[in-house]
């Protein structure tokens, strides 16, 4: 109970944040949602439209997404937390800018402090290599679990793609489906082992979709 009042009263005090431009341009703060105890907690990149909209992170298609790889492997919204690096939506879905992700950062870390999880599984770039401290992408990272420390304690790092790969990259799917049938094994403790230091990464190339959407997800 108490780290359920101390989130709710940290997620009141962050509803009126204005430590960066997006809080112009927000309809509200979209803080996380889940259980305040939850062993699994998944961060994303940043609010969309309906989660302006309804508050709740991950509401649109790629949370109907995540709901059902949750349900995959015998798990549901209420067991989880999920949250965003990011609080409030950017203007037009565009990327976070990096003053904005250190205005914010510390929202998350102290969520994850808070929360306590076991696993905190990154949705996509952004969560990736802010939480990860590494310039790799997710491409080349998912599915591989690290520890890390954040909020103060050890946790498994597990990155993972962003659902919404999987609506625009159906072949993606499956790769989704199978970095989450390894969740349950690593809650339980089972880890493969530390990851190899990791080479600097050569700066990605503009991403060209046909219709806009938000960037971060590969």
């Amino acid at each position: 109970m108490a780290a359920a009042t101390e989130l709710a009263a940290y997620a009141e005090a962050t509803a009126a944040c204005e430590r960066c431009r997006l809080a112009a341009g927000r309809t509200q703060v979209v803080f996380g949602s889940g259980s305040p105890t939850a062993e699994l907690m998944f961060v994303g990149e940043a609010p969309g439209f309906h989660e302006d909209q309804q508050g709740v992170p991950f509401v649109g298609q790629a949370g109907k997404l995540l709901d059902r790889l949750l349900g995959g492997i015998g798990v549901t919204r209420a067991d989880v937390y999920v949250a965003n690096v990011i609080k409030c939506r950017p203007p037009g879905n565009r990327d976070p800018q990096p003053d904005e992700i250190e205005a914010c950062e510390s929202h998350l870390f102290r969520q994850i402090e808070l929360i306590q999880p076991t696993v905190v599984a990154t949705l996509g770039n952004f969560a990736t290599k802010l939480l990860s401290g590494r310039p790799l992408g997710i491409t080349r990272v998912h599915g591989q679990e690290q520890e890390v420390t954040l909020g103060g304690r050890s946790v498994l790092l597990y990155p993972i793609y962003h659902p919404a790969a999987a609506l625009y990259t159906p072949a993606m799917l499956k790769v989704l489906e199978s970095d989450f049938a390894r969740i349950p094994s690593l809650l339980d403790g089972e880890v493969a082992g530390p990851l190899p230091p990791a080479p600097v990464a050569p700066a990605p190339g503009p991403l060209v979709m046909a219709e806009p959407v938000q960037l971060g997800l590969f």
